[in-house]
This record gives structure tokens, C-alpha cells and sequence, in this order.
């Protein structure tokens, strides 16, 4: 069953599941080293639900934390510049290594940004990862380390995912009928 705004579902339950496990296998094998202190860190709001089903799927330990950033004004466009609204305080940085975990990339401004940013507060390592990654609108060279699949360029919702904080709860991640975010 679709919400009645959705055109149609992109990534399934099922797959999300799929996607989910093979990333946290490919996690578990590159983190498998015990002297590694793995931080994955959620990038606020849309990555929580894919966070939270990542982590559950991992063996290895880990520990979680949080940065909000936005790149986005109103509407569906990308601002271009990325605000740090929610910064990482940790005294222990640069024991860390850290897998930045989005729902969705797609200029590559904010992963890229987060990951020199981050970098530069001392962390042991960064890498990131991706539910749902878009080549095609990539604006700037980068390339994320873990991802979950490649979507066509069209607005998503579902799955942490939103468009003016709605959506977010849906199981699946769908195409926005267009009268969504043109009213």
C-alpha cells in the first residue's frame, strides 16, 4: 500500500533489507580490525531509520553520535552551502574512526564538506556511507565508500527521507508525485 502522494516505489521493504545487510557485512569485514574504534555517525534527521536498521545488522562494536547539518532552504533545491547546526563534541576524535551514514547523497557538497571538515578536527579516519546515492547529480568529486544503490534523478521520500518533514515514516522509498511540493 503507497501513501497517496507517492507515484511509485522505488526501493522496497525487501531491498531496503537486502541493502542493509550487505552494507553491514562490507562494514564488519573493513572494521573487523580490534584496534579500531568505529563512531558511526548519523547525519540528522533522514539517516536515522537507515542508521538504526544498519547498526542492529552489525557484529562488530560501535558507537553512535549525531551533526544536523542542512544544504537545503525550502522546497526540493540544494542550497550549495552546508550549515553546521549540530556539531560533533567529542574529546576522544582522534581515537575515532568514523563511517558517516546519509540516507541520500546527491551534489556530494555536504559528505564531502563533513568528511575534509571532520578530517580536520582530528578524526582517525573518515568514510562514509549511503542508503541512496545519485550520481547523476553529483556537483562536486566525490564518491562515498559504502552504497546502498543508485537511484535516478527524481525527488524520494520514505525511509527517514522527507520533503517539509513528511514521509519520513514510510517502510519503502518512493517517487513524489509532483503535486506533493508544488502546491
Amino acid at each position: 500500500m503507497t501513501n497517496k502522494d507517492v507515484k511509485k516505489i522505488l526501493v522496497g521493504k525487501a531491498e531496503i533489507d537486502a541493502i542493509t545487510t550487505r552494507i553491514a557485512e562490507e562494514i564488519d569485514r573493513d572494521y573487523a580490525d580490534n584496534n579500531k574504534k568505529l563512531l558511526l555517525l548519523g547525519i540528522l534527521k533522514g539517516s536515522v531509520v537507515f542508521m538504526g536498521d544498519l547498526m542492529k545488522k552489525l557484529t562488530i562494536p560501535v558507537e553512535i553520535d549525531f551533526m544536523k547539518v542542512s544544504s537545503y532552504g525550502a522546497g526540493t533545491k540544494s542550497s550549495g552551502h552546508v550549515n553546521i547546526l549540530l556539531d560533533l563534541q567529542r574529546p576522544d576524535i582522534n581515537t575515532c574512526d568514523i563511517l558517516i551514514v546519509e540516507d541520500i547523497i546527491d551534489s556530494g557538497r555536504t559528505l564531502s564538506y563533513l568528511t575534509d571538515y571532520l578530517t580536520l578536527k582530528g578524526a582517525k579516519s573518515v568514510r562514509t556511507c549511503t542508503l541512496l546515492d545519485k550520481p547523476s547529480r553529483r556537483e562536486v568529486d566525490f564518491n562515498p565508500d559504502y552504497v546502498g544503490v543508485e537511484i535516478p534523478d527524481e525527488f524520494v521520500v520514505g525511509y527517514g527521507l522527507d520533503y517539509n518533514e513528511k514521509y519520513r515514516a514510510l517502510p519503502y522509498v518512493g517517487v513524489l508525485e509532483p503535486h506533493a511540493y508544488n502546491d
